[in-house]
């Protein structure tokens, strides 16, 4: 370490050395002294330490923060949960440059039960300390609104802002209204309900507010029972009913087994710059909160680091005490009297892939609201995306693809596809007759083509591709390899080559293939450039052996030569036509001796005769 902090940070080696072997988060600043970074550690000494021993193996985003570190300042905290959470708010008010950036800035509303006589329950957006009682907050409103709809419909409650105190109700200073009229309250401010009912609505709403449907249910049941069994079949008919509305709200939220109580789901989807994070809240199996955020990378951090960062704000904001976590993986930090679950099958499974897919919708609505206000989005996010896969030091934004085409070496040829910014650009498409070399040898056909697109291309001053993919494995890109030698060409563009069996991508020089994710941009881009190119070479193929039929076929016949043949061919449109042609339509094209050349080298076994 101490190589490193003398080269770069020898006034602060003092601090590093001196650090607390406890968990707490450390503070970096800049020399304007500046929080530049915040971060948590089990173990501060080890955690900071390991930021300036292995400087030169680390990525350069992360040794920029650390040529930036002027001081070094920590807080020592009793456990590592509490690390998590006061890094989450220390980086939520500081805002730090090199910190990950939650992209969240919306007030989700609150359902406020007021702390008041009869309380009233409504959404709200401010939190007030007045010893109310809020759930949330709602990143799915209209979830919300259902919830307090069901919770009206089933216990009507008071809405107004009386103040409902047993002496004003005593003293008869209020008069019910509309609202008791229609059935929508049961009239307190007129002593017509009692505190005692209105507070077990409240205490039911409570329970279906956090998702607890089945106590509600059970309760509702119990007093249907009773009402029955007193003859008060019209009271038990209103319970039924109010059961009907729990079960239709219960049969659409429940996505897997009921016994899944209290559970936070959790997934992630990385992305080059940024990674989403999508939270569900399942009680009783029922989804009852939903929300996603957007992380901005700074560092390069791993999607485990990512995830925990959001684990931690995303259970902080939402106040959930739920005792088990579902996630795709496990990660470095604990959170106490929470288990970690990353189930295989079954219906937590189920629940995972059910937050994977709405992850995944969330990214590509977000990328299209990009694309709509930014055109060249998705081409610059595709671009970054190759470079990172191909180990690149600048954006492919010009990509070549070159393909041979070939029938037992007859006809051969060969096709270049052009991709600028992503996308294809026909008016750069090449086509090539192979000139030097005899009977089928892919790799001598590559060699040339390579030789000669690039040689035109040196002469004529044209910029040069950054990427050039070769169709075929080691032979055709050591052909390919051979030209850009032979040119001086070789070290100043990309070439790889991809193997059809398995979609290998291959390197000039090494040995060992590279092989992407299926689903990446960075394989789809070169697989549509590669089919492309063969789409491109073939038709061109085709068209040749075609011409070189008709014209072997024609030129057979002695007498007529290339001019007779283009006049029948505009006439006849095929050779197929022209067989078929009467003589008298053949001499009327081309004349009566030529006419009479043609059909009888068609018609051997018949003596022309003039129809």
């Amino acid at each position: 370490m101490s190589g490193s902090l003398n080269k770069y940070f020898s006034h602060i080696e003092t601090i590093v050395r001196n650090l607390p072997q406890k968990p707490g988060v450390y503070q970096y600043f800049d020399d304007k002294n500046r929080i530049i970074y915040i971060g948590k550690a089990k173990n501060l000494k080890k955690r900071v330490s390991s930021y300036f021993s292995k400087i030169n193996s680390i990525s350069g985003k992360v040794q920029m923060l650390i040529r930036k570190i002027a001081d070094i300042r920590y807080i020592v905290v009793d456990t590592e949960q509490d690390a998590f959470l006061l890094e989450n708010n220390l980086i939520k008010k500081y805002r730090p440059h090199y910190n990950v950036a939650l992209k969240d800035d919306k007030t989700f509303p609150w359902i406020c039960i007021r702390n008041e006589p009869f309380p009233r329950v409504y959404s709200t957006r401010h939190v007030l300390r007045d010893g109310s009682i809020y759930f949330g907050p709602y990143a799915n409103v209209k979830l919300m609104h259902t919830l307090l709809d069901l919770s009206r419909q089933l216990y009507p409650l008071r809405n107004c802002n009386l103040t409902l105190t047993e002496k004003n109700i005593k003293a008869g200073k209020f008069k019910v209204c509309l609202e008791y009229h229609l059935g929508n309250c049961k009239g307190p401010c007129e002593d017509l309900q009692t505190r005692e009912d209105y507070d077990l609505s409240i205490e039911s709403i409570k329970e279906i507010i956090k998702g607890n449907l089945q106590a509600v249910n059970r309760q509702l049941k119990e007093l249907m029972l009773e009402y029955a069994g007193r003859m008060e079949f019209e009271k038990a008919h209103l319970i039924k009913e109010k059961l009907g509305l729990l079960e239709k709200f219960q049969s659409k939220s429940t996505v897997v087994n009921p016994s899944i109580n209290n559970v936070d789901v959790f997934s992630i989807l990385p992305d080059i710059t940024t990674a989403y994070v999508n939270f569900m809240k399942v009680m009783n199996g029922a989804i009852i909160q939903v929300h996603t955020i957007e992380l901005v990378k700074k560092l390069d951090e791993t999607p485990e680091e990512l995830l925990s960062i959001a684990v931690t704000d995303i259970r902080q904001r939402f106040e959930s005490q739920a005792p088990e976590i579902i996630v795709p993986f496990t990660f470095e930090y604990e959170f106490p009297g929470v288990t970690l679950t990353v189930p295989k099958i079954g219906d937590k499974k189920k629940l995972l892939e059910l937050s994977e897919r709405n992850v995944k919708y969330y990214q590509l609505e977000k990328e299209k609201q990009k694309e709509l206000v930014d055109p060249g989005h998705r081409s610059k996010r595709i671009l970054d995306q190759m470079t990172k896969d191909l180990r690149m030091t600048e954006p492919p934004a010009h990509i070549e693809c070159f393909d041979n085409s070939n029938i037992q070496g007859a006809y051969p040829v060969a096709s270049m596809v052009c991709f600028r910014d992503a996308k294809p650009d026909k008016s750069e498409y090449r086509h090539f007759n192979i000139k030097t070399v005899e009977g089928p040898n892919d790799f001598a056909s590559m060699e040339e083509i390579i030789y000669r697109r690039y040689k035109r291309l040196q002469e004529e001053n044209t910029p040069l591709p950054q990427l050039i993919i070769v169709d075929g494995g080691k032979g055709q890109l050591s052909a390919a390899m051979k030209s850009l030698k032979k040119l001086g060409l070789n070290g100043k563009m990309t070439v790889i080559g991809i193997a059809k069996k398995l979609e290998e991508i291959y390197y000039p020089n090494d040995p060992l293939p590279l092989y992407l994710d299926k689903k990446s941009e960075t394989l789809r881009i070169i697989q549509q450039m590669r089919d492309e190119a063969h789409r491109f070479g073939i038709t061109h193929h085709r068209r040749r052996r075609d011409k070189g039929t008709i014209k072997a076929q024609l030129t057979e016949i002695e007498g007529i030569g290339n001019a007779i043949n283009q006049v029948l061919l505009r006439k006849f449109k095929s050779v197929k036509n022209i067989q078929i042609a009467t003589l008298g339509e053949l001499q009327e094209t081309i004349g009566k001796a030529k006419g009479n050349m043609v059909y009888q080298h068609f018609h051997p076994e018949e003596n022309p005769k003039e129809n």
